[in-house]
């Protein structure tokens, strides 16, 4: 191997490690705010009800958005100390929704800095 080609090899490298250390980008996702447990253990495509999503949340349960394509985003905060999101998406539990935010992945889970919520009408 060349001085070039090893030099070109470690560029490579270097953009793939960075590439895989989580740095964000921003999103947007349309998909459901529903109750974490009920997401993995019952495989819900979307929540059963508001109220249930509710009060899985107040019980302690995080909420996460189960996006159309099936991914299923953490909801985190970018300061320390961190902070549940439960209250930010509260107001939006059972609902669909469009969510735009920075967008990290590690070790093949997927978060979520919630920059913009809103609901989707008639969806």
């Amino acid at each position: 191997m060349t001085l070039r080609n090893g030099a070109a090899l470690a560029c490579i490298l270097l953009v793939i490690a960075f590439a895989s250390t989580g740095a964000a980008r921003s999103i947007s996702v349309k998909g459901y705010v529903i109750d974490s447990a009920c997401t993995f253990t019952k495989e819900l495509k979307k929540p059963i009800s508001a109220e249930c999503a509710t009060a899985c949340a107040k019980a302690g349960s995080p909420l996460v958005i189960l996006s159309d394509d099936g991914t299923i985003y953490l909801p985190i905060a970018d300061n320390t100390p961190a902070s549940g999101q439960n209250e930010k998406l509260l107001p939006f539990a059972g609902q669909r929704v469009k969510v735009k935010g920075r967008f990290f992945l590690r070790g093949g889970s997927s978060a979520l800095v919630v920059e913009k919520i809103e609901a989707l009408s008639g969806q």
